[in-house]
């Protein structure tokens, strides 16, 4: 596909592109933290064709960041990722999760506290499923981290898209280049 039609594609489709993206792409649901700079990474990555952060893992419909942050729907910040699995696989998706996060940190990433920035894959089929219980019993083997990992692996919920400007916001605030930087480390 080319990126001025599928920019026009999710103009024109909203939210319902990133619940069915067709055209034999396929999502993937993570939550790592704040869900910008998260955003931001994974839209680096080669085959990724679109990003949106949102809300998932709730138990409250269509929440707003200030319902979110008052620890009472149990949602987690997450992306949304739509990808090109000819391009990109589920695999290589969860190698930059584990990379660009720190999973042993239970409901807190750097200075952020709290059960919205909890570590999860939120899976979307038996597939992803054995996928991420494979990556983390792998990643656990290794020896990478000194302590446990505490990432949920979880099945989809509801995900609703957080608000517009919410949206790119590294983009959109030029701090695109202070991840790229960190990315590289």
């Amino acid at each position: 596909m080319e990126e001025n039609t599928i920019d026009e594609k999710i103009n024109e489709m909203g939210e319902d592109f990133f619940e069915n993206p067709g055209d034999g792409l396929e999502k993937a649901t993570f939550a790592a933290g704040c869900f910008w700079g998260i955003e931001e990474a994974f839209r680096q990555v080669k085959g990724v064709i679109a990003t949106a952060v949102g809300y998932s893992g709730g138990h409250f419909e269509r929440p707003t960041y200030e319902q979110v942050c008052t620890l009472n729907t149990g949602h987690a910040e997450a992306i949304r990722v739509i990808f090109d699995p000819n391009v990109v696989s589920y695999e290589t998706l969860l190698s930059v999760f584990w990379k660009i996060h720190d999973p042993t940190t239970k409901d807190r990433q750097g200075p952020d506290v709290g059960k919205q920035y909890r570590s999860a894959i939120f899976y979307h089929n038996e597939e992803q499923k054995a996928a991420a219980l494979a990556s983390k019993e792998k990643l656990e083997k290794s020896g990478a981290f000194k302590n446990s990992i505490v990432t949920e692996i979880v099945p989809v919920s509801d995900f609703y898209m957080a608000e517009e400007y919410h949206q790119q916001y590294f983009e959109k605030k030029g701090f695109l280049q202070n991840v790229l930087k960190s990315l590289k480390k």
